[in-house]
């Protein structure tokens, strides 16, 4: 533990002009003995003890400044809490997506919030709990909670499942910080594990359920699948070890959850003094009907991670993925008319593709009425000794970009993305000891966006414009509109701006039929799709100060929103509100409906 604090701390020295998020990578590289890492109060209390000594610098309070109570976690005006859902079969036969059996599909477990997953026994109530007390307990205002599932393909998992898995991160969120059942919740799953530890001959595992990361890399190590000869299939072992021994001890009886279950928690949300403002689920676009995405929203999902990986039919193929450009087509029409914020991934370096076709593939992102997505994730593919791809880099059929290479597409993306749409992350935060080959660079971005910078290439997108902490001149802001065309709606992206500085926006769908055909309730109905007023995230109800929060900025928006949605004809503007947000539209003279919050058009006066 001593040389792994040092080596940090002599980092994080060397690192004082490096922005706030590539120290928190610096953070994530190196945890402790027990596979966690270290707050930011245990941080502070190491350096204050080792400074001057073991060949660090003399104690500098620039660096206590620095690390201590980072407001970048709430910086864009919501707590983001992440969870992950248990390892289940996935439908994807992806060549280039690890197999690690600790893990849902696609994710390892050395990833930070892996770890965190894992060392919670996946459960929701608990992952989430210790999420905000985390938060919580770095300064950060937890009041409105942006709650993230990540895992393999939350469409494929069992409804009851499904169910369960949001019901108990809502409660989670209702409970803190008065309430704590994560004690009576541990102790279930130790039960499921000692019950199993008594019947084990029956069973090919050691352990079940542990929570103790070491415990389960000894018992999956010979398991573990291996790219360049995988004999069997990650569902396959999936099932065997995992499903078939929850199904005897009802571990599958206990993680499922009703309807009615649900919206009694979804209720106490509304009102609770820590609320739900928003919650995204990630799956594949095949996955998307009309009967997957009215479940969806019934969940009280807001936005929608889509893997597109890709826009060329024959790279789809050759990476195994098991879908085409089409199914990526009907899946954003099905989401933008039932009003989702759309975020995707977008993969480069994938086998067959190379940067001139990369680049290709990004601008049909965006120039293709199919598409155009509000959110981006750009991951440049790595090789992961797991994976199928692991076969292809033997024989030489594929090999990772070069640094020259890497830059060039990373750099593409970031001057061709246009103003609507936010680059919420470039480089997935995998851990250097788990890539077999190519970037290990976690800061990619920082040196693609230096690099911008320094050739006079401008970026444009939302996340290189955000206001942040920065103050701004209020007889400067003003309103700009960016309008465009999808192959069902025009779009309209409303900001306020001071200069290029961004304070709020609010994307506004209004669809070219009337008649909706995804969601009935949305018929003759424009539709907000989201709407963000940034700075540091403050506390339902409190009072601004220099702060761009509760400056009015989301009243000012919506108004212009109802006034454009009935000039272009529309009797009611919906919102697709999260749960913890409805209380603020009604506020606003918006009534509920089944699954949206509506404004009446009939007697508004448009500005």
């Amino acid at each position: 533990m001593k040389n792994n604090i040092i080596f940090l701390l002599k980092e994080l020295e060397n690192s004082l002009d490096q922005s706030t998020e590539d120290l928190l990578r610096l953070i994530k590289k190196y945890q402790k003995p027990d596979g966690s890492y270290w707050n930011y109060p245990e941080l502070i209390e190491q350096y204050k003890k080792f400074a001057g000594t073991q060949g660090l610098k003399k104690f500098n309070p620039k660096l206590v400044t620095k690390i201590q109570m980072k407001p970048v976690r709430t910086i864009s005006g919501v707590a983001p809490v992440t969870v992950l859902t248990k390892p289940y079969p996935c439908p994807g036969k992806c060549i280039f997506c690890p197999n690690d059996l600790r893990m849902p599909k696609s994710y390892l477990a050395e990833e930070p919030g892996a770890q965190r997953a894992e060392k919670n026994y996946f459960d929701p109530y608990l992952q989430v709990t210790n999420r905000l007390q985390a938060l919580y307990s770095m300064g950060h205002q937890v009041d409105k909670v942006e709650l993230i599932i990540l895992g393999g393909t939350w469409t494929a998992y069992p409804e009851t499942y499904q169910i369960w898995f949001i019901k108990e991160c809502f409660r989670a969120i209702n409970d803190f910080p008065n309430k704590n059942d994560s004690k009576k919740i541990i102790k279930k799953y130790q039960n499921f594990q000692k019950k199993f530890q008594n019947s084990q001959k029956k069973w090919h595992t050691k352990t079940f359920l542990s929570n103790i990361a070491a415990e389960n890399k000894a018992t999956f190590s010979k398991l573990q699948i291996r790219g360049e000869a995988i004999k069997a299939t990650y569902n396959q072992l999936i099932n065997k070890y995992y499903l078939q021994p929850e199904r005897v001890l009802g571990v599958d009886k206990y993680q499922r959850a009703t309807w009615v279950q649900l919206q009694t928690e979804q209720k106490k949300n509304e009102t609770a003094a820590k609320r739900c403002v928003g919650l995204v689920i990630e799956t594949r676009p095949d996955e998307i009907t009309p009967k997957s995405v009215q479940k969806i929203r019934r969940l009280g999902a807001t936005k929608v991670q889509l893997g597109i990986q890709s826009l060329d039919d024959k790279i789809l193929r050759q990476n195994k993925r098991g879908h085409d450009v089409a199914a990526i087509s009907q899946a954003f029409s099905l989401l933008r008319q039932a009003g989702f914020k759309i975020h995707v991934h977008f993969m480069a370096n994938l086998y067959g593709s190379n940067v001139a076709k990369d680049k290709s593939n990004f601008l049909k992102l965006f120039t293709n009425q199919n598409f155009r997505p509000d959110e981006l994730k750009i991951y440049p593919c790595s090789l992961i000794a797991s994976a199928e791809l692991m076969q292809y880099y033997q024989k030489g059929l594929w090999k990772p970009y070069t640094y020259e290479e890497l830059l060039a597409i990373t750099t593409f993306t970031l001057t061709h993305t246009p103003v609507y749409c936010r680059i919420a992350r470039m480089i997935r935060d995998i851990p250097a000891q788990d890539i077999f080959v190519g970037n290990t660079k976690s800061n990619f971005r920082q040196i693609a966006e230096n690099y911008a910078k320094s050739t006079q290439q401008k970026m444009r997108d939302i996340r290189s414009r955000e206001i942040r902490l920065q103050s701004f001149q209020s007889n400067q802001v003003k309103l700009k509109i960016k309008s465009y065309w999808t192959s069902v709606s025009q779009e309209k992206f409303l900001q306020f701006v001071d200069q290029d500085k961004i304070l709020a926006f609010l994307r506004l769908s209004l669809p070219i039929k009337k008649n909706n055909s995804v969601i009935s309730e949305l018929s003759d109905a424009a539709i907000i799709r989201e709407i963000h007023v940034y700075g540091q995230s403050l506390g339902i109800g409190q009072q601004p100060g220099e702060r761009v929060q509760h400056f009015g900025f989301g009243t000012k928006l919506i108004k212009k929103a109802a006034s454009l949605s009935k000039k272009a004809g529309f009797t009611k503007l919906a919102v697709i509100s999260a749960i913890g947000t409805k209380e603020y539209y009604r506020k606003r003279n918006f009534t509920d409906g089944e699954l949206y919050q509506f404004l009446t058009l009939k007697d508004f006066s448009p500005i």
